[in-house]
């Protein structure tokens, strides 16, 4: 058998070598259970994660999470403010600053002005859930293309994307951005593995600091908290091995107890290494503490890198971006300050409130009056010896109008930074009270939340193409899909990469394969995602039926007026106009094939009608009086008004009376004996 010799897939035995060695090590290369991950490694060379290089990779995760200090502290003051807990974060700052107990009798209003902004905002996210569509770059990469477009979303539902992209939106809401990890899980799908998309906390992510592209970060690190027990079970090199943390994971403030005294900190490495033409290889290491559960570095099976795209698998989706940094801020950043005045603002309202509504009373020393009745309001008698006059009630001063006015400007800051108007909630002023007009300026004051809906399509591109790319690398066997039809109807299909790997191109130049050091160039089919919205909100279903019904009323739909129709829509922009062309296309080439039929079968007619006499497209109405067929040249007793009787006129009009006199005598005579 000749190693060089190519299948029919352009395949050489030695391109299969690096598939069946992950195939019998496993995709994931971790170690068999029961197993140490040491024996994976090479004795005979140095593990290039040793103990030392492990030090240097926990210090320099130290360094980043100092890094990241104020962004975290930020992130969990924040999520005390979208619970509507902000007070005890003014009553500690408040207790701190003045060195006093923070505990305090006011009232503390709580209203939900940015909570209801918030939640307006995510519903328009919501509204607008992405789908994708693979485009190719080249023509034969076109039936792949159809195919990922199809298979894409059925690997996003397996991974109940829906509910990950609904806990994005509010944690990138809430604090700016959010992550999400598209990984490879050699446990999905009973063992064969399959694509893994989960959310992952900012908290739990660290990265080199002065960044703005985490991509450009030497170093990523993800941790987590998983039980001992656990963690021996699954690896029995650590029983006994576990306790202490290499770093303290910054916590939210839960109003459960949780306990993480059994627990340890798993580290997910990711780090890159340059390899030779400019290529990029990443590589991954999991570690607990000083103990290495898996090296993609000391792996053979891995000489590629441990995800072959290399890229870190992860992917932040960025509300409003910051300088210097591949995070930004949220909108509680920018609501916070106006809605603290405004529950502070109720603060003093509601306090002036209830000194009104419970009076106080000025009595002097030797008033004489018995106090405990006076206070008592379930007696009806107040004995006193004195003059009555000697106590007075206390006049409380009302809260001044501009206090009610400072505080509804204040939540009017607030609806206009956060563009959410009165019009985005369906309310209306200014005497606006027609639909259409409220749900044009709805449409017209969405645009803020376009743009943060565009960032999010932009960073799902980023998570297709890295699900494609893991496609590429281990769907090496074929998978069964249901997906939806273009007739809506459900169509099952089965995938593999075989489509997806490089083709080894031609030398550029005769004589280029014999000289040394030459590989030939390889073509890896390459594809474009374009996202849109797989749901529309109620505004825009409106919009496009009242659209579709105004084309119908003006004959767009009308095969005759074809022509003008399809030059009206060139200059035209609208979801499904490509659609709507092809619609009309077959219209007007059906009506073409109908026209052709017509003058074919007015042909045969006329000539059947020659030869026998008979009528078979109602040329003539029937006989005439006794039963006569009047003569070809005499008009029809419908005249015009049937196909035949048409045809028969528009042949008659152009006839001389020399013609006329050469049908009659062509003509028999039924009636002649």
């Amino acid at each position: 058998m000749d190693v060089n010799q190519p299948n029919s897939r352009g395949k050489t035995p030695k391109d299969y070598l690096q598939l069946a060695a992950q195939k019998l090590i496993g995709r994931q290369g971790r170690p068999q259970e029961g197993e140490s991950g040491n024996t994976m490694r090479n004795d005979v060379m140095k593990a290039a994660i040793d103990k030392k290089a492990l030090e240097k990779a926990v210090e320099t995760l130290k360094d980043y999470k100092a890094g990241k200090a104020n962004l975290e502290n930020r992130i969990v003051e924040e999520e005390r403010w979208f619970k509507l807990r902000h007070w005890e974060v003014i009553r500690s700052k408040a207790a701190a600053e003045a060195a006093q107990d923070p505990r305090e009798t006011r009232p503390e209003p709580t209203s939900a002005w940015m909570f209801n902004s918030l939640a307006n905002k995510h519903a328009d996210v919501m509204d607008n859930y992405p789908e994708p569509n693979v485009l190719p770059r080249e023509k034969k990469d076109e039936a792949d293309a159809d195919t990922l477009s199809s298979i894409l979303p059925v690997v996003f539902e397996r991974n109940e994307y829906e509910q990950t992209y609904d806990r994005a939106a509010w944690y990138k809401l809430k604090h700016g951005v959010v992550a999400k990890g598209v990984f490879w899980n050699n446990e999905l799908e009973n063992g064969l593995g399959d694509i893994d998309i989960r959310f992952i906390d900012i908290l739990n992510i660290f990265w080199e600091p002065g960044i703005t592209d985490l991509q450009d970060s030497r170093n990523l690190f993800v941790v987590s908290l998983r039980d001992n027990d656990l963690l021996e079970q699954e690896y029995p090199e650590l029983k006994g091995k576990l306790g202490g943390q290499i770093i303290d994971v910054k916590e939210y403030v839960y109003d459960d107890n949780v306990d993480t005294s059994e627990k340890s900190v798993v580290v997910d490495w990711y780090y890159k290494k340059r390899a030779g033409k400019g290529r990029t290889i990443l590589h991954y290491c999991k570690f607990v503490g000083d103990m290495v559960l898996f090296s993609s570095e000391d792996n053979p099976a891995f000489a590629a890198g441990f995800y072959e795209h290399g890229r870190y698998p992860i992917e932040f989706d960025v509300l409003f971006p910051e300088e210097g940094t591949p995070t930004g801020f949220g909108y509680i950043a920018i609501m916070k300050s106006p809605q603290l005045y405004i529950d502070k603002l109720s603060q003093v309202m509601l306090e002036n409130s209830m000194m009104s509504a419970k009076p106080r009373f000025m009595a002097k020393k030797s008033a004489g009056i018995n106090e405990d009745e006076f206070l008592d309001w379930s007696k009806p008698l107040v004995h006193y010896d004195g003059d009555p006059d000697n106590i007075r009630p206390l006049q409380v001063q009302q809260v001044g109008s501009n206090v009610v006015n400072v505080l509804q400007m204040k939540i009017d800051e607030l609806k206009e930074t956060s563009s959410n108007r009165d019009v985005s909630q369906g309310s209306s002023s200014g005497g606006v009270t027609a639909a259409a007009a409220i749900a044009a300026l709805q449409e017209a004051g969405n645009k803020t939340s376009r743009d943060m809906i565009a960032s999010s399509y932009r960073s799902f591109t980023q998570e297709c193409y890295l699900a494609i790319e893991l496609i590429r690398q281990f769907y090496d066997e074929e998978r069964s899909f249901r997906i939806t039809g273009d007739d809506g109807k459900y169509q099952f299909v089965s995938y593999s990469n075989a489509g997806l790997q490089g083709e080894e191109l031609p030398p550029a130049y005769p004589g280029q394969e014999l000289e040394n050091g030459y590989r030939p160039a390889v073509r890896v089919p390459v594809f474009d995602v374009v996202v849109k919205p797989q749901k529309r909100s109620a505004y825009s279903k409106l919009s496009q039926n009242e659209l579709a019904k105004e084309m119908f009323q003006m004959g767009f739909f009308n095969p005759q007026l074809a022509e003008q129709v399809m030059g009206a829509l060139e200059i035209m922009e609208f979801d499904g106009k490509e659609k709507v062309k092809e619609r009309i296309q077959q219209g007007q080439t059906l009506l073409n094939m109908m026209q052709q039929m017509q003058q074919q079968m007015q042909k045969m007619g006329l000539v059947i009608y020659g030869l026998t006499g008979k009528d078979v497209l109602g040329m003539e109405q029937g006989q005439a009086g006794a039963g006569n067929m009047p003569a070809m040249g005499a008009p029809s007793a419908g005249g015009g008004d049937t196909l035949g009787g048409a045809q028969k006129d528009a042949q008659m009009a152009n006839m001389t009376a020399y013609g006329e006199r050469l049908a009659a005598r062509a003509k028999p005579d039924m009636n002649s004996r």
